[in-house]
């Protein structure tokens, strides 16, 4: 395993890919509603990306062939967009982008509900999203990744009688799309990887509302991963800079 350690003319870099990841959401925001396709999704993300000189960074990217991944209601991550998928009330989606600008990635993701949304499915999205900041807030020098976010992470949620993904992770990220260390979202039950200021990291826990974490991906497409149950399934996504205190989310709007 190899961590890399920005400098700070990198942690710049990155700083700026990431704030335009969270501003391509932040632009997406109102177009997310009952009737839109998540492919019209994926073309506004895109041109919003190219327009402002950078490249989507999953177009591509080992064979994925849109520039957002879209996953909706029961799929837990790699949705591909398409003009079939049309939002409907009661549906929740997470819109997850990677921006490269100036040869420096960012990567963030967030959850969008189609109201009026059941009780218990705008619970799981909240209590994801507050999983995800919990672990944030965790993240200091000196500790082990797996006691900051895999163990409050399965702590926290497991009060509500929901599983983590174990076979899904974040990792580093700003030079490449996929750096070192996978950031398990599961309590690994022993130390891990020992933060040091510099490290960039995604958090980006994948909430299953049922006792089941295991997943499936579809055959036909080799991307889309749902839960074999059915249960409905809640991410968030941040990229995460470890300083000399503590940590300092890149991507929040």
């Amino acid at each position: 395993m190899k961590v890399i350690i920005k400098n700070d003319k990198q942690i710049e870099g990155v700083k700026r890919s990431c704030r335009l990841a969270s501003q391509t959401l932040d632009y997406l925001t109102p177009f997310v509603k009952e009737g839109v396709s998540t492919q019209e999704i994926n073309d506004l993300a895109h041109q919003f990306i190219i327009d402002h000189g950078a490249r989507p960074a999953s177009l591509g990217y080992m064979g994925f062939p849109k520039s957002v991944c879209t996953s909706l209601n029961e799929v837990v991550c790699h949705g591909i967009p398409s003009s079939e998928d049309i939002l409907k009330k009661g549906d929740i989606l997470n819109v997850d982008v990677t921006t490269i600008l100036d040869g420096f990635y960012g990567d963030t993701s967030r959850m969008f509900l189609i109201e009026p949304v059941a009780k218990e499915t705008k619970k799981l999205v909240v209590e994801t999203k507050n999983a995800t900041m919990k672990a944030i807030e965790a993240l200091k020098p000196g500790q082990y990744l797996n006691h900051c976010v895999g163990r409050v992470i399965e702590n926290y949620v497991k009060q509500f009688g929901y599983t983590s993904v174990r076979s899904l992770t974040g990792h580093g990220v700003g030079l490449e799309f996929h750096e070192d260390p996978s950031v398990f979202h599961f309590d690994l039950g022993f130390e891990d990887v020992l933060l040091r200021p510099g490290m960039i990291l995604t958090v980006e826990p994948m909430i299953n509302a049922s006792d089941n974490y295991r997943v499936r991906t579809d055959a036909d497409d080799g991307w889309t991963v749902r839960t074999v149950d059915g249960a409905l399934s809640a991410q968030w996504e941040h990229s995460v800079l470890i300083t000399k205190n503590g940590a300092e989310i890149l991507t929040l709007s």
